[in-house]
Parts: structure tokens; sequence; C-alpha cells
């Protein structure tokens, strides 16, 4: 694991460098493998922000991290959650999807972790890769399938905050993540995936790639999000989620709200507040009673 020598100066000032300045630092950036992450041995370009002041984004990402946002001490409940932005794929939500969603955890009581997973290669002349649908025919990703990597990357994710729970003072059978969109297919991926690697709780929001698959033995609880008027990945998918989890006799809790849209922009309905549903989640499940802190 990494551990800045002075962390919050040094974050400060590649927050507001790369063009996040109103964005609050994390207390720690945590590199996901040590050395270069396996699969990228052959990405030479560096990351770049997009997007606007307000609404940052990150693309390009070649070294997968952690961003480190814990709870104030005195309210700190021992519970973890891993927070996965959306983008399709290229492009990484770093505020409302991310950070913004970090500081509601942190309300909560929970220490968050955003999640800074690798991404298809954009370059403005070219793009190598079509929408994340499948491996990258040219270009530095040739061969690869991003999809696939993202996921293994939020895998990685849950084994590494499992394994340090101890350090960041939280209960190693308390570690949830919370994805969106894109960031809500790499929550499958942690739930569909090894057991060393899956989350004791999840929450796929508006998530790419839902569908019925019957969950694994020993999945975990979901809370599964998503608006009726979702243009770009529908409210099916998170329908049947719901019911493969149902039938298995799992826990799960299902929101379809009448309008937000994809990424719950459209304003006005209860999407503008899945998040207090989601705190009445936590709270009914006990993840937001103290724990190890």
């Amino acid at each position: 694991m990494v551990t800045l020598k002075y962390p919050r100066l040094c974050l400060l000032i590649i927050f507001a460098g790369a063009g996040w300045a109103q964005l609050p630092p994390p207390a720690r950036e945590i590199a996901l493998y040590p050395g270069v992450a396996p699969g990228s041995e052959k990405w030479s370009y560096a990351e770049k922000v997009a997007g606007t002041p307000d609404k940052p984004q990150a693309q390009n990402v070649v070294r997968p991290v952690l961003l480190y946002y814990p709870a104030e001490k005195a309210k700190a409940v021992g519970t973890a959650m891993i927070v996965a932005p959306g983008g399709g794929f290229r492009t990484l939500m770093m505020s409302y999807e991310g950070v913004d969603v970090a500081t509601r955890l942190n309300q909560m009581g929970v220490d968050a972790f955003v999640l800074k997973y690798r991404t298809i290669y954009v370059d403005p002349s070219a793009s190598p890769a079509a929408g994340g649908r499948g491996p990258a025919t040219t270009g530095p990703q040739a061969g690869q399938n991003l999809r696939e990597i993202a996921g293994a990357d939020g895998q990685q994710a849950v084994r590494l905050v499992r394994q340090h729970a101890a350090e960041f003072g939280v209960l190693p059978n308390r570690i949830g993540i919370i994805g969106y969109s894109a960031g809500g297919a790499v929550v499958l991926s942690t739930v569909y995936g090894p057991r060393d690697a899956r989350p004791d709780f999840a929450a796929p929001i508006y998530a790419a790639g839902a569908n019925s698959n019957a969950p694994p033995e020993g999945a975990p609880p979901m809370f599964i999000a998503v608006a009726a008027d979702d243009q770009l990945v529908g409210y099916q998918g998170s329908i049947d989620l719901f019911s493969a989890w149902r039938k298995a006799g799992l826990p799960a809790e299902l929101h379809v709200f009448q309008t937000g849209q994809h990424g719950f922009v459209k304003k006005g309905g209860g999407a503008d507040h899945y998040q207090d549903r989601l705190e009445e989640w936590l709270k009914l499940n006990g993840w937001l009673t103290r724990g190890a802190k």
C-alpha cells in the first residue's frame, strides 16, 4: 500500500493542478497494485482531466487507486464503502458519482474509498475502442477488454480494503461497494467475482449490465436504484437483478423512481433523495451501528 510522506499537502497540489480544485482532497491515495497494474504494462500515456471545474472527470486512467475519505472519528461506525464512479468506461465522473458520494457517506459515519479504475484510452483524433463493449482493436489497449479490467480493479479494491481493515479502523465483514452506470458494472463484477473479492453489501445504481443472472452462493445483500425514464440503460435490468436476488431468498431493496433519467440528472422526483433511501437501508441492516471504531 502506498502512503505519501505529506499526503494532505501533496494531494492538495495534485487536485488543484489537475483541475479538481473544487473537490475536497482525500486523506490518502492508495495504489491498488504494487508497481504497474497487471495489463497496463504498455500504457505509456498520461492520465488527463476533462469535464468542468464543478464536474471534473478523470480520463486515460493507467494507475488505479483508491482515494481515502475517512469519516470523523467521533462519527465513524466501523463500516467502509468503495465508490465506483460511472462514465461509460471512458471517463470517471469524479464529483457527483465520486467525491460527493464519499462526503455523504462520511456524514453517515462510513469511511469512503473513491475508486479510480482503469478506463478506455481516449484520443481526440481517433478513439481505438468502441464504447467499452469489447476488446480494443487498435492503439495501446489492442486486444484488451476494459470492462473486464475495470471489474478486476473493483475486485482488487475490495480485497485491499478488507486486508487492511484494521489499519483503517473498520471491520473486515463490513466492506461495501456502490457504483454508478459503468461503475455499477464494476460493482456487479465484485458481486459475481471470487469470494475473497466479494463485498459484504452492494449498491448498483442505474447499473450498466444489470440482468437476471442467478447470484453466486453467498452473494451479498443488494440495494438497487434506477429511474423509470433512464434513457441509456433502462430499468428492466435492475428489476431483473432484484428478482434474481429475491428468487434466491437474498435480501434486496429496489427503487424505480418515476423520473430522474440516467445519472439522476432530471430533478424533481424521488431520485433526488436516493441517498436518503440508501442511508435507511444501511441503517436497517446494521451497517450504521457503531462497530470497530
